[in-house]
């Protein structure tokens, strides 16, 4: 049965309004971060973030335990990636403009695609080894290393892309017998735990206002939108038509930043944050396009 263009167009609202709901909370725990340390931060909007999925996995029937041995192993390391990816994004935040770093993490599709060429062996053509090569010149435009080479943040930043790339092939081997839902609780679950862990050992926890409280839960209410709408994306629509609305984060980032912190890229910035997308829209065509052409070989 061919897919409608409503459930096309369902699943791209669904996309930005994933997309909308992640930068709003990147904006509202940089918005209240101040001096509280990151543990602190983590475990606060963690435990409302964990109530709110496990609400709501239970409601659509995905809170079971399903999967193989190997399946939960690939959940454990997709946590671990998330708790680490959280960490050094939040601490980016913290130092660079919101709008910067959420440019540098729109290379993702390029890195995603080289870690499944080189860890699964699936095919890499000349065109898209050339997309990827032009788009880590765009992330170096937006980074621009001075003559002292990379500023701290930018290590950050770039190691939670790292992270995340590793957290996304990790997801894509994990099957279907595990619920989407039930991934995403295991990663909030693993951060918060992780976090908590390192609370015990720092102990620097400080007072909390029921102003930053309530901050913190307006950000979980975001990250579980966010997670809520991503999973509800998977479900309609062509994917690869539906892809590449992922990079509405960046415009709802330079939104965001200008009116929350009045930050606006310059040009150099924006001219990079170009080069990332087309490179990422043409990688994701490509995949999209092979797949469409294994699919027609096993057919016949």
């Amino acid at each position: 049965m061919p897919i409608s263009v409503s459930d096309n167009l369902r699943g791209v609202l669904l996309m930005i309004a994933a997309m909308a709901s992640y930068t709003s909370n990147d904006t509202v725990i940089k918005y209240m971060a101040g001096d509280m340390s990151l543990s602190q931060l983590l475990v606060l909007r963690g435990v409302p973030t964990i109530l709110l999925i496990t609400a709501l996995t239970y409601y659509i029937g995905a809170l079971r335990v399903a999967g193989t041995r190997r399946d939960w192993g690939l959940v454990f390391i997709r946590s671990l990636a998330e708790a680490a990816a959280a960490y050094l994004f939040i601490h980016a935040l913290r130092r660079m403009e919101i709008a910067n770093a959420t440019a540098v993490l729109q290379v993702l599709p390029l890195t995603v695609a080289l870690g499944a060429a080189v860890l699964f062996r699936e095919p890499l053509g000349w065109r898209r080894l050339l997309a990827i090569a032009i788009g880590f010149i765009g992330m170096l435009l937006i980074v621009r290393p001075g003559p002292d080479g990379f500023r701290t943040e930018t290590f950050y930043v770039l190691g939670a892309v790292a992270c995340i790339t590793v957290r996304d092939l990790s997801a894509r081997k994990i099957s279907s017998a595990v619920p989407s839902l039930m991934v995403a609780l295991c990663s909030a679950l693993g951060v918060t735990l992780i976090a908590s862990m390192v609370s015990l050992v720092t102990q620097n926890w400080r007072p909390v206002t029921p102003t930053e409280m309530g901050f913190l839960c307006l950000a979980a209410v975001f990250i579980g939108g966010g997670y809520l709408f991503s999973t509800m994306v998977m479900r309609v629509g062509e994917i690869s038509f539906i892809a590449p609305f992922r990079y509405t984060s960046l415009l709802w980032a330079m939104v965001l930043g200008y009116l929350v912190f009045g930050d606006w890229p310059d040009a150099i910035t924006l001219l990079g944050a170009a080069i990332l997308v087309a490179t990422g829209v043409f990688t994701l065509y490509r995949e999209a396009r092979a797949k469409r052409r294994q699919a027609k070989a096993r057919r016949t």
